[in-house]
């Protein structure tokens, strides 16, 4: 199957958590432009539902559907719905992520668990179904946005460090695993980008030291464009001057 994709993304089905804004925005833009069919997926249905019909606007193949990915019949619903829609699921970008800034101290019980919910829970629920289609349909690649927050610690994150740094864990034990069903596997270290999740959270940060999320989404097409021989397991993208790692 995946020889058929060496060099283009025409004919590919590729389903995008967190799509409707920041990084997830960028990749179904990139991806739907490049030929791929894309299910814009977020918990904001009516805002993925815009991004939709603005690409169908343009002459591009989407669909949208409200998601929240921590809910694993929801995982469930969503891979069947990309396959009826599209008649098949060749990429899994699992994008959607959050966090709450706040001392561990003050970390409320119910506020911990949403965190791992959305951002590890949510790859598993995700993964599990779509690699079930995949293995039946002789493979197809899943990539897991994570974080330099999955490489090092500071403080007032520890949901999110937790989150990160399982994602990574689980994006290595699922490249091990799933390798000999044809299925490639790749984690996202991805930098600083001047997206929403960080701007409007930490006002003092400098926009011109982050990365513009579209060049982030370049690197996952040139992984996704990889010869079928071949996989990227882990792929670290930074600002060129921004500092959170290394």
């Amino acid at each position: 199957m995946q020889n058929d994709f060496d060099h283009t993304l025409e004919g590919r089905v590729v389903l995008v958590t967190g799509g409707a804004s920041g990084l997830g925005e960028a990749l179904c833009r990139l991806l739907a432009a490049s030929g791929a069919s894309v299910t814009v997926a977020d918990l904001d249905g009516e805002k993925a539902g815009a991004l939709a019909r603005a690409l169908r606007a343009q002459g591009l193949r989407a669909d949208a559907a409200g998601l929240d990915v921590g809910d694993a019949d929801a995982a469930q619903r969503i891979v069947a719905r990309t396959v009826a829609y599209w008649g098949r699921l060749d990429v899994l970008i699992n994008n959607a992520g959050t966090d709450l800034t706040l001392p561990l101290t003050e970390l409320a019980p119910a506020d911990w668990l949403r965190v791992i919910g959305t951002n590890l829970n949510g790859p598993f629920f995700l993964s599990r179904q779509a690699a079930m289609h995949m293995s039946q349909a002789g493979g197809g690649q899943i990539i897991n946005i994570a974080s330099t927050a999955a490489k090092r610690a500071w403080p007032n994150a520890s949901a999110y460090h937790a989150s990160k740094w399982g994602l990574l864990g689980l994006s290595h034990a699922m490249h091990a695993e799933l390798r000999p069903r044809g299925i490639k596997v790749t984690a996202v270290i991805a930098g600083g980008m001047r997206t929403p999740f960080l701007l409007d959270r930490f006002p003092e940060l400098d926009p011109e030291t982050l990365q513009d999320p579209m060049n982030v989404a370049r690197a996952i097409k040139a992984a996704l464009l990889l010869p079928a021989e071949s996989v990227v397991a882990e792929l670290t993208v930074l600002p060129l001057r921004e500092t959170s790692w290394p």
